[in-house]
């Protein structure tokens, strides 16, 4: 494994390197876990102790932590401690091997293009007119089909769907089993469904006498537009739009098992953790975070900077800033106080209970 001095790493992570700064350390470790070329993560005094417990020479420490006290020959300074782990961890990382050039087993059509520097692994499908762009790496038996351009420096891994006429921007990273312009789940009956008259009557109407349904296909004409810096988790699933495109922003990152339906528009700089299923046509705008679970309903738009805990139902439209939590979402102050009241129930419950035993006794009196 390459190694790595303390005083370049500290370097590249605008930090500052104390004791011997031309310690080499060949990988990163939890402090109890760090053998002697480990660089240990102790980032803040509550880890302080596990650092006797391993055998760790260096190691990234929050301000104000006394390194030779603790028993370091060399530490890096990072006044943002999980920020400067980014840093450690991406100099310390790999990445997967995907050999430089074409894999003898890809089959490219002769009417792709493939840029620069790319390299496809094996068992690579890459349909007609798909542009690939300069340093993308395809990790083996990833298919991808005719029209869709996949920007410079993308990293495609194993396993990868992406559909026809996909748009994927610079350095995106693709986690392994997602499916990125599959069709959108758009079905409509020749009468008026069910569905559609439960909802105009709040669920009030008389399905008793309502005959057999059928569902017909719409077909999804639109295509998929992912911008710069995106990454997508393992095996979700981002569907193509209706007619309009589906639109994720640049800067977006999105967990494992997320699922975006089609027409879905979501801005730059989101969060959307495990979980997350959007329905169509949602709307979201720029630096949301959705908790693990969270669901979004069909055709509502989600402001700017909201924030919503893990499992929130978010079901109307949402101003921007807010923060959320719940089922039905409702603001994270008030949950908390709904919360209180729901745990105050049984004693309530109790209480009522007294209260009408004594005015039915009371009442029974001369």
């Amino acid at each position: 494994m390459t190694g790595h001095r303390i005083r370049d790493i500290a370097a590249a992570l605008g930090a500052e390197a104390l004791g011997a700064a031309d310690f080499v350390v060949t990988g990163v470790a939890e402090p109890a876990a760090a053998g002697p070329d480990d660089l240990a993560l102790a980032m803040s005094p509550r880890y302080a102790d596990d650092l006797a417990k391993g055998r760790a020479k260096a190691a990234v420490l929050g301000p104000d932590m006394g390194w030779q006290a603790l028993g370091l020959e060399a530490a890096i300074i990072a006044p943002r401690p999980r920020f400067a782990m980014a840093g450690v961890t991406r100099a310390m990382d790999p990445g997967p091997v995907i050999a430089p050039g074409h894999h003898p087993s890809a089959v490219i059509d002769p009417a792709a293009s493939i840029g620069i520097g790319a390299a496809i692994g094996p068992f690579v499908h890459i349909g007609p007119g798909v542009e690939i762009g300069r340093n993308a790496r395809i990790a083996a038996h990833v298919s991808i089909a005719e029209g869709t351009r996949i920007g410079d420096d993308a990293l495609i891994l194993a396993g990868v769907r992406i559909g026809a006429r996909v748009r994927i921007g610079d350095r995106v990273i693709i986690q392994p089993g997602a499916v990125l312009g599959g069709d959108g789940f758009s079905f409509v009956t020749p009468e008026k469904s069910h569905v559609e008259t439960a909802r105009e009557s709040l669920g009030t109407a008389d399905h008793s006498s309502r005959g057999p349904q059928s569902w017909t296909r719409i077909h999804s004409l639109g295509g998929l537009a992912i911008g710069d810096d995106v990454e997508i988790g393992a095996n979700s699933a981002v569907d193509r739009g209706t007619v309009a495109d589906t639109v994720i922003g640049d800067g977006t990152k999105i967990d494992n098992l997320v699922h975006i339906g089609h027409n879905c528009r979501i801005g730059r700089d989101c969060l959307l953790c495990g979980q997350v299923g959007f329905a169509g046509s949602a709307v979201l705008g720029d630096r949301v975070v959705l908790g693990g679970q969270c669901g979004v309903s069909d055709n509502i738009e989600i402001g700017s900077d909201v924030v919503a805990a893990g499992a929130t139902k978010i079901y109307s439209n949402v101003p921007a800033g807010r923060m959320l939590m719940g089922s039905p979402a409702v603001r994270l102050d008030t949950h908390v106080e709904m919360y209180k009241a729901l745990r105050r129930l049984p004693r309530l419950a109790r209480t009522v209970a007294e209260l009408q035993k004594a005015v039915f006794n009371a009442g029974r009196k001369p």
